[in-house]
């Protein structure tokens, strides 16, 4: 059965080199609120497939895009409100749909 994205299952090590950050910077981008790894036992972090593909799209807009870590923060941001937002259009066009097939 394939686990799910959001499951924790990668040591700080592998997530940096899964990323092609230092451990080091995968540190301030948590510290900075960028990533929010999964603590085990209050000291280990772990982290999971959403969290890697998150620290790739960080990498991406500092490295590739020249995007300063406040502008990540931004954009980071911005993302999940759009993602939020669409997903209550969907909510609210499955909303008029089920309402049109009631009434016709």
């Amino acid at each position: 059965m394939p686990r799910a994205p959001q499951e924790p299952v990668y040591m700080i090590s592998v997530a940096a080199q899964l990323t092609g950050l230092h451990p080091q910077t995968v540190r301030l981008y948590e510290r900075l609120g960028l990533i929010t790894p999964r603590r085990v036992s209050n000291k280990n972090r772990l982290y999971s497939d959403e969290d890697i593909a998150r620290l790739q799209q960080i990498r991406r807009f500092t490295r590739d895009m020249g995007v300063n870590l406040a502008g990540v923060e931004v954009i980071l941001d911005l993302l999940r409100r759009i993602e939020e937002m669409q997903a209550e259009i969907d909510r609210l066009q499955a909303e008029v749909n089920r309402r049109s097939r009631t009434t016709t």
